[in-house]
């Protein structure tokens, strides 16, 4: 049984659609998943780029593009009151319901579904209150270990060559985003595919020219 590390962030809607399509999108096939959630800002910083967001023609294309993806598979997706926003509450607030920092299934599509269902501020106190209640953390998301668990999370996805969210890491092969879902899969089916060139031949390629 192969076993996926899921490296998310809910102000992603790429990740929240790769969250709703994993199980379907791998039917079939024998794996386990351990899920941690990471702050993207802060691989974003590291590897010294902007978020989608950040920039403005590529902010209105992302909001166009996950609505239609959301809408060609019978999905719901809201776009929230406002985005970006501080996600830092709710991931500490996933955390925090596991003494590894490693949320389960059920804690991750709950903190997805209010950011990303229904077109409210995802950020908003009240709301984070009640998601609070609702989740009932058995450690404070404010605690210090649970803010180290954070920063340990993203430090390891960083490490392992991860710079965006989703990103999906199996036997140190990390596949990045919602639309890699297809090639995860024929990874764990076994596609001999990954041992050629076109996979472990890419990281020698020499750089032509730098700007």
């Amino acid at each position: 049984m192969k076993h996926i590390t899921f490296y998310l962030d809910f102000i992603s809607p790429y990740a929240y659609l790769a969250f709703e399509e994993l199980p379907q999108a791998l039917m079939g096939l024998s794996y386990s998943v351990t899920y941690k959630p990471l702050l993207f800002a802060a691989l974003l910083k590291h590897h010294g780029q902007l978020g989608p967001a950040e920039i403005a023609a590529k902010r209105d294309w992302t909001y166009r593009h996950v609505q239609w993806l959301a809408h060609s598979k019978g999905r719901t997706l809201d776009l929230p009151a406002a985005h970006p926003f501080n996600p830092l509450g709710l991931l500490r607030l996933a955390i925090a319901t596991n003494a590894q920092g490693q949320p389960n299934r059920y804690v991750c599509e709950t903190v997805f579904k209010h950011v990303w269902v229904g077109g409210q501020d995802a950020a908003d106190a009240t709301r984070l209150a009640a998601l609070t209640q609702q989740l009932a953390p058995s450690r404070s998301p404010g605690d210090d270990a649970v803010k180290a668990q954070l920063k340990a999370h993203t430090d390891e996805a960083i490490a392992k060559g991860v710079f965006g969210v989703p990103a999906f890491e199996v036997d140190g092969k990390v596949f990045w985003g919602h639309d890699s879902l297809p090639m995860l899969r024929a990874y764990l089916d076994g596609n001999d595919w990954f041992d050629s060139p076109a996979w472990t031949g890419v990281a020698s390629l020499p750089v032509g020219v730098s700007r």
